[in-house]
């Protein structure tokens, strides 16, 4: 059963922007979620969070260009990435956590989605 479900993954140039969605079907609702971009051979790389609050994050490479925001009574969860660069190329997966709000150690996250795939191109 998918409990969180991506979209909104393209093929772009250099420049363009993207907004991705994230559907929440799993029974943990109102917790921090979160975006991370997962390139083949690397760690998971934090890009954006939301917590309870509302309260956002980001990763230092995308600071200033993506924009991480949720409708609660959608339970979906966006990312608005602007000025995209090829680095910014990976599969972008949502997660969720009921521990620590930070997407600087992925291993707090314990359910994924399967991802959506992003490419720019230069």
């Amino acid at each position: 059963q998918v409990q969180l479900e991506e979209s909104g993954g393209d093929s772009v140039q250099a420049g363009g922007s993207l907004t991705l969605s994230c559907v929440n079907r799993s029974d943990r609702r109102g917790l921090c979620m979160a975006w991370f971009r997962q390139v083949p051979g690397q760690k998971p790389e934090g890009i954006a969070s939301i917590d309870e609050h509302g309260v956002a994050a980001y990763g230092d490479s995308v600071k200033g260009r993506f924009t991480v925001s949720k409708d609660t009574f959608k339970e979906t969860l966006y990312l608005r990435m602007e000025r995209l660069q090829p680095e910014d190329s990976g599969t972008y997966q949502c997660a969720t956590t009921r521990t620590r709000c930070e997407i600087d150690e992925y291993r707090w996250f314990t359910v994924w989605g399967q991802g959506t795939q992003v490419t720019v191109a230069s």
